[in-house]
Parts: structure tokens; C-alpha cells; sequence
């Protein structure tokens, strides 16, 4: 059985050798960057020291865990990380699909690549580009408060009132992601085939209804993998890079999410086994996320990432 195996093995190599040699370079990025690293996450469970080594630090078990969970930042972080999650969720996710299915309802090209190509310009904005405009427009003598000014009403330096902070980090990423995010939706509608258009139309469907009953379902596979996939990423609470150039002090109490304290805990304290813990423990719950709403997914509708 062995033997016949090792023949498959080799014919196969023989026939896709091209293949294979393309795919290696791969292969060894993921091993040398993403699962040799792996080793390293048992400093979560060591109080770690970088002079003594991984090996030789001594061993604390679930310490740094359980010295999270009775932490006063404990509950706040997970409801700032959760709410920026879900905020991103359910405004963030339909704004594609939208812009998507109007796009496709744009019968002049002239007008539609226009318009594609305002939506689709913010994604290649360097997202320190993009705070630094916002921490511009929004500070307390900023266009904004210009704007608003004339029409008397008092400046506000948003990006120091905890209340305005999730509003603007989730706007903004709606304003930068979303032309990006609807190419997607819009090879996928490329995909359907116009007979059914045609009969749509034939039994008296206006466009409304074509993109109700042959539109949104023929990119439905589309639609649940990428909400299987943002599932996946659920415990992330945004980008740590974005939330690092806009929050301060003042906005920790909404804008302080896991990533941001694992990031100060971590290389500002040097407090590498602590903010290794969470880390791990963050990704475990993205890694429980990910299955769970995969597998309820090929339950319901029979589509699923595996």
C-alpha cells in the first residue's frame, strides 16, 4: 500500500514538477515566517526573560492568563474590541455589496469608471496618510469645526471625546475599503449567467427584483465566505496601526481594543510573556470563530470554506 502510494506520489511530481517548483517559494514562507514561530508561544506560559532564553525561563503555567482575566482592563477590552468588530460587521461588511450591486445597475461605462475610480483611490492611501488627515480635518480648529462654525455651532476636537472615536474609526474604514471591497461582489455578478436576467424579465421583473431573486443570490456563495472569513478576525478590533495613530489617553476608555495593549504591554514594558498570553488567547477565540461559523454555514446553506 505504501509502495503504491510513493508511485502516485512520483508520477504525480513527474507530470506537475513546474508546479510544484512554483509553489515551494510558498511553502517556505509560510514554514519559516508563520509555523516556526509557533515555538515561541510557549512564552505565554513562561516568565519570560530575553537573557535567560525560551528555554531557560522558568515555567508559570496559565499566570499570565489568569493575571488578564482579574485585570480592570479585562472587560474593557473585549467590549472595545467586540464593539469595533461588530460596528465594522454590520455597517462595514454590506458597504461593497451595495456599491457593487448599484455599479452593476450603471448602464453609462463613461459614468461608471468614474465612479470606480473615486471609490477605489482611498485604498492605496497609506493608512498613516489617511490619520493624519483625519487628525487634521477633526481637530479642534480643523476643516470640520471650520465648516460647522458657520453655522455657529461649537468646535469639538473629536478625536478626544471617547463617544466620537468608534463613529470615525469605522466611517473612515468604510470611506477607504469600500470601492477596494466590492471588486469582489463585482466578479462574482460577472459570473451569473444572463439567461437568467432574461427570464426574469420575461415573467415581469423589474430591476428591483432582478437583483432581489437573481442578483444577491448568485453571489450569495461570495457573500458567506468573506462573512465566514471577517468572522475569522471578529476578536482583532480593527487595524492596530490605524487605532495607534488616532486613539491617546483621553479615548482609552472606547478606543483601547487587545491589539493596542498587547502592543504597549508588550515592546513598550517589555512584558513579553503577559502580552504573549493574550495574544494567543485572542487568536484562539478568532481560531473558535472561524470553525464555528463554518461549520453552522454548511449546515444551513451547504457553502463553507472547507
Amino acid at each position: 500500500m505504501k509502495e503504491v502510494y510513493v508511485l502516485k506520489l512520483l508520477r504525480d511530481w513527474s507530470r506537475h514538477k513546474y508546479i510544484y517548483l512554483m509553489l515551494l517559494p510558498v511553502v517556505i514562507y509560510y514554514l519559516v515566517f508563520l509555523y516556526f514561530p509557533m515555538y515561541g508561544l510557549q512564552i505565554a506560559f513562561k516568565d519570560f526573560s530575553p537573557v535567560k532564553g525560551i528555554l531557560g525561563s522558568e515555567w508559570v503555567g496559565f499566570k499570565h492568563f489568569i493575571s488578564f482575566y482579574d485585570s480592570y482592563y479585562f472587560w474593557r477590552l473585549i467590549r472595545n474590541t467586540l464593539l469595533i468588530s461588530l460596528y465594522e460587521l454590520v455597517f462595514g461588511f454590506p458597504a461593497p455589496i451595495i456599491l457593487a450591486l448599484l455599479l452593476n445597475e450603471i448602464r453609462s461605462r463613461v459614468f461608471k469608471n468614474v465612479v470606480q475610480s473615486i471609490t477605489y483611490l482611498p485604498h492605496f492611501i497609506s493608512i498613516v496618510v489617511v490619520s493624519g488627515m483625519l487628525v487634521d480635518f477633526l481637530s479642534g480648529n480643523g476643516l470640520i469645526n471650520q465648516l460647522t462654525g458657520l453655522f455657529g455651532i461649537p468646535s469639538v476636537s473629536f478625536l478626544i471625546v471617547p463617544e466620537w472615536f468608534r463613529t470615525i474609526y469605522v466611517s473612515s474604514g468604510i470611506w477607504q475599503g469600500v470601492g477596494w471591497g466590492s471588486i469582489i461582489y463585482l466578479a462574482a455578478i460577472a459570473g451569473i449567467d444572463p439567461s437568467l436576467y432574461e427570464a426574469a424579465k420575461t415573467d415581469g421583473a423589474g430591476r428591483f427584483k432582478q437583483i432581489l431573486h437573481v442578483t444577491l443570490p448568485g453571489i450569495m456563495p461570495t457573500i458567506i465566505i468573506m462573512l465566514i472569513l471577517r468572522f475569522g478576525t471578529l476578536m482583532a478590533g480593527g487595524s492596530l496601526e490605524k487605532i495607534l495613530l488616532l486613539y491617546n489617553s483621553t479615548t482609552y476608555e472606547t478606543a483601547d481594543v487587545i491589539s493596542t495593549f498587547v502592543y504597549r504591554r508588550g515592546l513598550l514594558q517589555m512584558d513579553y510573556g503577559f502580552s504573549a498570553a493574550i495574544g494567543l488567547f485572542n487568536n484562539v477565540i478568532n481560531f473558535l470563530l472561524l470553525v464555528s461559523a463554518n461549520k453552522i454555514s454548511r449546515k444551513i446553506n451547504e457553502t463553507s470554506l472547507w
